[in-house]
């Protein structure tokens, strides 16, 4: 196994190391986007391909870029559908930084003509 492949299956996002202070505390808005999220079908194994967009205000933490990067790699040998996939990214982070406001949309590329796109946010729960 590379280096690389190691370090994204030992990762784990709940660790404090991946959670930084925010220093401010007025109100912004942090905006990402993690345009090569990979996981497969559960169903037929094949490859499901997304832009993953991540939007929150935070409130006491942010997290660290690396470190959500890595967590999104991991996903790539994993067999989960688009909406679990997408729920578990939104419940991870939200949980952990615990924001002001939060927004995950999970924009999957078209395969067999079918184009999906969830999003979920927090000021609709």
């Amino acid at each position: 196994m590379k280096y690389g492949e190691k370090e994204i299956v030992e990762f784990d996002i709940n660790k404090e190391e991946n959670f930084w202070p925010n220093q401010h505390e007025k109100s912004y808005t942090i905006n990402i986007e993690l345009p090569e999220f990979m996981a497969k079908c559960p169903r037929s194994g094949y490859p499901d391909f997304a832009t993953i967009k991540i939007e929150y205000i935070p409130n006491k933490l942010v997290v660290e870029l690396k470190a959500l990067k890595l967590y999104i790699n991991s996903f790539m040998n994993r067999e989960i559908s688009h909406e679990n996939s997408a729920n578990e990214i939104f419940d991870t982070l939200y949980n952990k930084l615990e924001p002001k406001w939060m927004k995950v949309i999970a924009d999957f590329k078209p395969r067999g003509n079918v184009h999906t796109v969830i999003e979920i946010d927090s000021s609709k729960m």
